[in-house]
């Protein structure tokens, strides 16, 4: 049986209810915050009680270079504008963020809860050859889990 190839290709793919999105070469915000509350006790001035409260989580950037896909501008549809003004309320999907291995196969992936797009941006268009075009999505989401596949 043929080894495994387990280093990273630097791509990202996305999906959203088991649909790709696209390959992506950047993510950013693939984080979570505590946020602390301090609680002051009578008496004790050697210190104050910290305790965790509510987690917070940012939204997430992707960055790619650009691909041929309508699944991306249909999933933004549903999710806002002539989607959200026909249902009346916001479908939220379960959405999942997977890093790639070299021959392809998937070595890591963190799945979103209740996902949904708030911003794309299209490529930037010149004249001059500055670099590759690039397209960003802006995802919220309401935490994540990390998943070994």
């Amino acid at each position: 049986m043929p080894e495994r190839d387990a280093r990273s290709s630097g791509k990202f793919l996305f999906e959203v209810d088991g649909l790709e999105i696209g390959q992506f070469s950047e993510v950013n915000g693939l984080s979570v915050e505590v946020h602390v509350e301090s609680v002051e006790e009578g008496g004790e001035n050697q210190f104050v009680h910290k305790l965790p409260g509510r987690m917070s989580w940012p939204n997430i950037t992707l960055k790619r270079g650009v691909i041929q896909a309508d699944n991306l501008f249909t999933w933004l549809k549903d999710s806002s504008g002539e989607g959200y003004a026909a249902k009346g309320r916001l479908e939220r999907r379960s959405a999942a963020i997977t890093l790639l291995a070299v021959d392809g196969t998937r070595l890591r992936a963190w799945n979103l809860a209740d996902a949904f797009a708030v911003k794309w941006t299209g490529p930037s268009f010149s004249a001059t050859p500055t670099g590759s075009a690039t397209e960003e999505l802006e995802i919220a989401h309401h935490g994540f889990q990390s998943a070994s596949t």
